[in-house]
């Protein structure tokens, strides 16, 4: 298996809603973002097909917390270390990553909107309409379009 924890950085800095730099601090607003419904549709549509009980946000995305963890959760604005793997609703694996940190304003909307449902220790596995993931465009091991499946574990708030 492939990793692509860099293309997924590097694609995340560009899907961030926010930077994360000397001259632009970020701004700690939770992600509003909606997903179109006919994303949110089709997102529902396979999660029924596959038995499959997860939570809905209103975003448009959603998630199944597999353990809460403990303490106060993190914000967009924090820098996490997670575990993590990312699937396509096929089930075929393009991306893992342990012990890896991140700037949550960095990453795809979902991510920003998904990871503050959990505290340290935590675990959510989060299911992604497009608009909130990559979107239209083709990346390394994702088609465009995609819904995806990411099973993460909240290491720490660093």
């Amino acid at each position: 298996m492939k990793n692509y924890t860099v293309a997924l950085l590097a694609l995340a800095l560009l899907a961030g809603s926010c930077g994360q730099n000397d001259q632009t601090p970020c701004d700690a607003t939770a992600v509003t973002t909606r997903a179109p419904q006919a994303e949110t549709t089709a997102l529902k549509q396979f999660l029924d097909s596959k038995g499959i009980n997860a939570t809905a946000d209103e975003r448009g995305f959603y998630y199944v917390v597999k353990s809460p963890g403990s303490g106060a959760k993190p914000t967009v604005c924090s820098n996490v270390t997670v575990n993590y793997v990312g699937k396509l609703t096929n089930g075929t694996t393009f991306d893992s990553g342990s012990g890896v940190s991140f700037g949550l304003n960095q990453l795809i909307l979902g991510w920003q909107e998904g990871i503050p449902l959990v505290a340290p220790g935590g675990s959510i596995t989060l299911y992604l309409p497009p608009s909130l993931a990559y979107g239209a465009q083709d990346q390394p091991g994702i088609p465009g379009n995609s819904i995806l499946v990411f099973d993460i574990d909240l290491v720490r708030i660093n």
